[in-house]
C-alpha cells in the first residue's frame, strides 16, 4: 500500500510532508559518530576534505525512499569526484540492520549506510520523514533541507522530475553561489522515533489493535504481499504507529474511494469510526503492547504464494524467461502470448494475476484469444474487453465468483497479456503470471462477461479544465446480473459514476467514486448481485482535472486525448454481469 506519515508530529509537519521555515538561521551541524549496517564506525568529522556533504534520512520499507536510493546511489558517484560526499541514516526503530543491507544491496547504494539508535541524530537535525536530505556545506551547516526532487510524491508520480533540488543546491554551492531554493516540503513517511508506551493505557496493540488489524489490513501488510511493510506483530507495528495514525485519521489507508450512499460492497476495506477511535489513541500512547495473552489467533492465508482460497489448477507465465526492464525511459506496452493448453473449454470460478516484479509492473490485463481469433485479437490488443479475464493494477485484489457463475475460455485459445512496466531507476527483470481455478460446468447456472461503457472518440481534455466531464452509456441486450465495476482512468481522472437507466427512463446510482485515485485503481463487487433487465443501460460520467493544481498532471496546457500511456487518457466503466447459460447473446 502507498502510506504516508505523522500524527503525534503534525503540529510541526505539513500534510503528507514537512515544512521548513527559510527565516531560521541556518543550523550548524556538530561532529556525529555512527555504525553502518556492518557495525563499521562513521563519523562526519572524517568527511573533513569534502567540500560538500549530503545527509539522507532514509527507511529501508518507505515506498518513497525505495523510489530515491538508486537516485541517490547514481549522484553519490556523479559528485564524488567534486567533492561532494554522502552518508545515509536510518533513524526508524523497526528497521533492523538486515534491511539496511539489503536495501543498499538494492539500490546499489556505495555510500555509507548508518543506523541512528534511539533516533538522536534525526533529533539534531529535526528530521521527521523518509526521505529527507540535507546539504551541508564546507563548515557544515545546513545551506539545503528538504526533498531530493519532485518526481514521486504523496499521491502522486511523475515521469520526470520538474524540479531537481538537491541537484541544483549542490551546483549552487559548488558554483560559490548562496542556493537559490534553501528549503522544500519533504514529502514521505514519518520515521519511527522510539517513544515511550504509556503502561496505564486502555488501549493496547494485544487486545484492541491487532484484532483491527488482522481484519482490515494483514491481507497485503504481511511477508510478500503488496503492502511496503508488515503488521503482523506489535514489533513491526509499533515502529509504523505514527504515521499509521496520520493515514487512518485523513482516510487514506485503508484505500477505498466509494461513497457509502450508495451500494454495498463485500470488499468494502472501510474502518469504522470506533475502529479509527481505537487506532488513534493508541499511537498517541505510544504504541503500547498489553498483555501478549490478549492476541488472538493471526488469520490464515493460502500457503500457495497466492490470494486465491485454494491452491491454482493452472499458473501460466507471461514467457519463459524473464523480461529485461531498463532503468530509465517510458517503455511502450509490452504484449506477450501463451499457450495454456486447454484442450476443452475451461471454466473459470476465480483468476489472479501477479506481477513478477511489483516494482516496475504499473499494470497487467490478460486477454483470452480463441483459437479462430480475428476480431477479439484486435478488440485485445485495441484496449477492448472482448475476452477480457483479469487484470493487475494497484490495489486490486482477486475475488472468486458467486457460486455456480464463472468466465468461460474456449478450447484450443491462447492468452495474450498487456504489460505496462514503469521503470525505477534501475535496471529490473521480471516474470509475471496467471492463475487458475477451474470448476465443473456441471455446476455452472451463469457465464460471467466483462464488458464496459467507454468513450474513446469523445475524449478530448481540454487544457487547463478543472472539471472535464466526458459520458459513456452500454445497453444491456438480455435479463442479467450485475456483479461488480471497475472504473479506469489515468492520472488526470478525478471521479468517476455508474447510474441504471431502465427502459422507462428510472435512473438509479450504481457506484459513485468521488476521489478517484490512479494509484488504487479499485474493484468494487457487490454484496449482492443486481438485476439488470434487457434494454437497460448502465451510464457513466468521468470527470477529468487537466489543470496546473492537479499534481499528477504530466502537462497542464496540452488537450489530452486517448492513449495507452498514462500522459494520454482513457475513459472506461468496466462492470462484470452474469447471464444465464444459454441465454447468452453478444452485448451490443
Amino acid at each position: 500500500m502507498r502510506l504516508t506519515c505523522l500524527f503525534a508530529l503534525l503540529a510541526v509537519a505539513g500534510v503528507g510532508g514537512t515544512t521548513f521555515a527559510a527565516d531560521k538561521s541556518p543550523l550548524k551541524i556538530a561532529n556525529f559518530t555512527l555504525q553502518d549496517f556492518r557495525g563499521k564506525e562513521h563519523s562526519l568529522s572524517r568527511r573533513g576534505d569534502a567540500r560538500l556533504v549530503v545527509v539522507a534520512f532514509l527507511g529501508t520499507e518507505c515506498p518513497l525512499a525505495k523510489h530515491y536510493g538508486a537516485r541517490l546511489a547514481r549522484l553519490a558517484k556523479e559528485y564524488e569526484a567534486k567533492g561532494v560526499a554522502f552518508l545515509g541514516i536510518d533513524s526508524n526503530a523497526q528497521d533492523s540492520v538486515t534491511a539496511m543491507a539489503a536495501y543498499a544491496r538494492l539500490h546499489d547504494i556505495a555510500f555509507p549506510l548508518l543506523k541512528d539508535v534511539g533516533n538522536k541524530i534525526a533529533d539534531r537535525f529535526g528530521a521527521m520523514r523518509t526521505p529527507t536530505v540535507y546539504l551541508l556545506d564546507k563548515d557544515r551547516v545546513v545551506r539545503y533541507q528538504g526533498r531530493i526532487d519532485d518526481q514521486y510524491g504523496i499521491g502522486y508520480q511523475r515521469d520526470k522530475p520538474r524540479s531537481q533540488d538537491l541537484v541544483n543546491a549542490i551546483n549552487d554551492l559548488l558554483a560559490g553561489k548562496a542556493v537559490s531554493r534553501a528549503a522544500t516540503k519533504a514529502e514521505g513517511c514519518i520515521i519511527g522515533r522510539v517513544r515511550p508506551a504509556q503502561a496505564a493505557s486502555p488501549v493496547t496493540y494485544s487486545k484492541h489493535i491487532a484484532p483491527i488489524f488482522n481484519r482490515r489490513c494483514v491481507e497485503c501488510h504481511r511477508q510478500g504481499e503488496i503492502a511496503p511493510f508488515e503488521l503482523t506483530s506489535h514489533a513491526q507495528a509499533s515502529g509504523w504507529a505514527a504515521m499509521i495514525a496520520e493515514v487512518v485519521e485523513e482516510g487514506r489507508m485503508p484505500p477505498w474511494h466509494a461513497d457509502p450512499r450508495h451500494g454495498k460492497f463485500v470488499n468494502d476495506r472501510r474502518l469504522s469510526a470506533a475502529e479509527k477511535k481505537l487506532i488513534l489513541e493508541w499511537a498517541a500512547a505510544g504504541a503500547p503492547e498489553g498483555d501478549p495473552r490478549d492476541l488472538p489467533s493471526p488469520p490464515t492465508f493460502p500457503q500457495t504464494g497466492w490470494q486465491l482460497p485454494r491452491k491454482p489448477d493452472v499458473v501460466v507465465p507471461i514467457r519463459s524467461t524473464p523480461v529485461n526492464v531498463p532503468a530509465t525511459g517510458a517503455v511502450r506496452y509490452q504484449y506477450f502470448f501463451a499457450d495454456p493448453g486447454f484442450k476443452e473449454d475451461k471454466w473459470i470460478e476465480a483468476v489472479e494475476v501477479q506481477p513478477g516484479n511489483r516494482a516496475v509492473v504499473h499494470h497487467i490485463l490478460v486477454f483470452a484469444l480463441p483459437e479462430k481469433g480475428g476480431r477479439a485479437a484486435a478488440a485485445a490488443l485495441g484496449g477492448g474487453v472482448q475476452g477480457f479475464l483479469a487484470g493487475y493494477v494497484p490495489g486490486l485484489r482477486p475475488i472468486p465468483y458467486p457460486p455456480g457463475m464463472a468466465k468461460r475460455v474456449a478450447a484450443g485459445s491462447k492468452l495474450i497479456f498487456q504489460v505496462h512496466y514503469t521503470p525505477n531507476g534501475s535496471p529490473q527483470t521480471d516474470l509475471s503470471k496467471v492463475a487458475f481455478l477451474f470448476t465443473d460446468p456441471a455446476r455452472i447456472t451463469h457465464e460471467v462477461k466483462t464488458i464496459s461503457a467507454a468513450n474513446r472518440r469523445g475524449l478530448s481534455i481540454p487544457p487547463g479544465a478543472a472539471n472535464h466531464k466526458v459520458e459513456a452509456t452500454r445497453r444491456i441486450a438480455d435479463d442479467a446480473l450485475l456483479l461488480g465495476f471497475m472504473p479506469h482512468m489515468h492520472v488526470r481522472g478525478k471521479s468517476f459514476f455508474y447510474e441504471a437507466i431502465t427502459a422507462d427512463g428510472k435512473k438509479e446510482t450504481l457506484l459513485d467514486v468521488p476521489n478517484f485515485d490512479f494509484n488504487w485503481q479499485t474493484a468494487y463487487r457487490l454484496a449482492t448481485p443486481r438485476k439488470l433487465a434487457a434494454g437497460d443501460r448502465v451510464h457513466c460520467i468521468a470527470a477529468y482535472d487537466n489543470s496546473a493544481g492537479n499534481l499528477s498532471n504530466p502537462d497542464p496546457t496540452k488537450t489530452v486525448r486517448w492513449g495507452d500511456q498514462t500522459w494520454n487518457e482513457m475513459m472506461i466503466g468496466y462492470f462484470d454481469i452474469a447471464v444465464a447459460r444459454g441465454k447468452e447473446k453478444e452485448q451490443p
